[in-house]
């Protein structure tokens, strides 16, 4: 480990000899993101499935169905919760165990992006109000981490829901492997990241980038530019500028995102 820390030090030094001069070590723009690619049902089991390759960043991202009951406060509502898994594949400082702060954050954001998005009608997954629903679970799989895995992610969920297909219900039970139409989202939520370091601001992190920020700043937006969640890390902070920066940046390139993820 000793050796990793000496390697992402001297990963770090380069990243902000370079931002001192001006430029991304990568060579890109500092609101450019990485090469996107998309695979879609990548999965047979799950009822949606994606992969997106974010340049280096791998993610998996799938949603399953299961049989529930309601909250006592929404009676007539499923519902939904994302979780986050950083495989000890993705990089070696993830171990495998209780979900990590860095799983649980993940988790959260993209969780609190889609959900703050209203985009997925909840009354649409009840069976039986008062007794029985259908709860969404969206599972998420870092496969190899260089950066920006809460985009990536996003991305991944996004893409996942949009291929989503309802179970079939039979007398009140799911049938195996039989669905009944496709889950319908009223509108595309994803992330946006950026991170500050050297007091710049970079769309689209890789690996070292992030080991070399000092502060860090997600949001949530619609395919119309409505903001939904957000989300700040790191120990630094951002201006009223540096903030209206990174949103313009962010609502800028989910249009582009969103036509590559074909949502």
């Amino acid at each position: 480990m000793a050796q990793l820390d000496i390697l992402m030090e001297l990963q770090r030094n380069k990243v902000l000899e370079s931002l001192s001069k001006g430029k991304r070590l990568s060579g890109r723009n500092f609101d450019q993101y990485r090469e996107v690619e998309v695979l879609t049902n990548v999965s047979e089991n799950a009822n949606g499935s994606a992969r997106i390759r974010l340049g280096k960043t791998d993610v998996i991202a799938g949603t399953k169905f299961a049989l529930g009951t309601p909250f006592p406060d929404t009676p007539n509502e499923g519902s939904i919760a994302v979780g986050a898994e950083l495989t000890p594949l993705a990089s070696p400082l993830n171990e495998v165990g209780p979900p990590s702060k860095d799983e649980v954050e993940l988790s959260r954001v993209v969780d609190r992006g889609i959900r703050e998005s209203h985009c997925i009608d909840l009354e649409s997954l009840c069976i039986t109000e008062g007794e029985k629903v259908l709860s969404m679970y969206i599972d998420i799989y870092a496969v190899n981490d260089d950066g920006n895995l809460f985009d990536a992610s996003s991305m991944a969920a996004l893409v996942a829901l949009n291929n989503t297909r309802l179970p079939k219900l039979e007398d009140g039970v799911m049938v195996n492997g039989e669905y009944n139409g496709m889950l319908k989202l009223s509108n595309q939520p994803l992330l946006s990241t950026t991170v500050k370091a050297s007091n710049h601001v970079l769309s689209d992190a890789d690996l070292g980038e992030e080991k070399s920020m000092h502060a860090r700043f997600s949001f949530g937006s619609t395919e119309k530019g409505v903001l939904t969640a957000f989300q700040k890390g790191g120990s630094g902070s951002y201006s009223i500028a540096e903030l209206e920066k990174a949103i313009e940046m962010g609502l800028k390139n989910g249009k582009s995102l969103r036509k590559l993820l074909k949502v």
